[in-house]
């Protein structure tokens, strides 16, 4: 049993699942659009999530921690290296035009942890675009958004029309929704600085927001040019899926609560998708 924990343990802290779960949401997008598969920005995305996530939660530890990581984080390190590697070499299969709109979130996600803020906005003794107050989560939300939505149809050549602006708005709200409950969980260790949204309005407001936000998530489906019964019942599913974790979240959930199972729901959607 042990050992069992541990993989899993090492699955959720080196990001495979939520790599897996972008992966899910950036199919979706290409199934929303009859796109049938792209292998190369799959896998393409499968291995930037490691990547950027690794780097984002693990910078700070291994450039002042180096010699002090731990066994786990060294085997971390090694794997997200890996990663890398395969990044670059899906990456080369990929047209130039996508690679220019690749690095504009690959920007954003290196200056994500990377200090460059101006010290008058800044907050303790970071300087990152995650620790301005109040944005952390609207910039995760737009990268996965920029991931998710926008680089698979670019890649395919799908023209920008309302409906893909629909679905892009529609995918940040789900992310955002999807970011609240690991927000409430963090309310016991997170900077008041920080100013998340359960720090400002409350955990039982964040979950009021939260309603609201994946009532416009659905009803979004109704200004499309085209939606199927299908699509329209998945999207009932996953709105109440999701509203039923935000229910639940509180304070003193398990990191597997939210690490796991939240992030299983974009898993989920594509399974319900494929198999229903």
């Amino acid at each position: 049993m042990r050992i069992i924990k541990q993989l899993f343990d090492f699955y959720l802290n080196s990001s495979i699942h939520v790599a897996l779960a972008v992966c899910a949401l950036s199919c979706i997008t290409l199934f929303e659009f009859n796109i049938i598969y792209d292998e190369t920005i799959i896998y393409f995305n499968f291995f930037a999530t490691i990547t950027g996530y690794n780097f984002v939660k693990y910078f700070g530890i291994a450039k002042f921690h180096h010699r002090s990581l731990t066994n786990a984080l060294k085997v971390i390190q090694v794997f997200s290296f890996l990663c890398f590697v395969l990044l670059c070499f899906y990456a080369t299969k990929l047209p130039l035009k996508t690679l220019f709109y690749i690095l504009i979130f690959g920007v954003i996600t290196f200056l994500y942890a990377i200090p460059f803020i101006p010290k008058n906005l800044y907050i303790d003794s970071q300087q990152n675009l995650r620790d301005i107050s109040g944005v952390k989560v609207y910039i995760i939300a737009m990268v996965w958004v920029g991931v998710t939505v926008f680089i698979p149809l670019l890649n395919n050549a799908v023209s920008l029309t309302a409906d893909v602006y629909i679905v892009a708005i529609q995918r940040f709200l789900f992310v955002v929704v999807l970011m609240l409950p690991f927000e409430i969980r963090d309310l016991k260790f997170d900077s008041l600085k920080l100013a998340t949204i359960p720090q400002k309005i409350g955990v039982r407001r964040t979950k009021l927001l939260g309603l609201v936000l994946l009532v416009l998530f659905f009803f979004l489906n109704y200004f499309k040019d085209f939606i199927s019964v299908k699509s329209i019942v998945t999207y009932a599913f996953v709105t109440l899926i999701t509203l039923l974790f935000l229910t639940l979240s509180h304070k003193k959930r398990s990191y597997y609560f939210s690490s796991f199972w939240v992030e299983s729901i974009p898993i989920l959607w594509l399974l319900i998708i494929l198999f229903c």
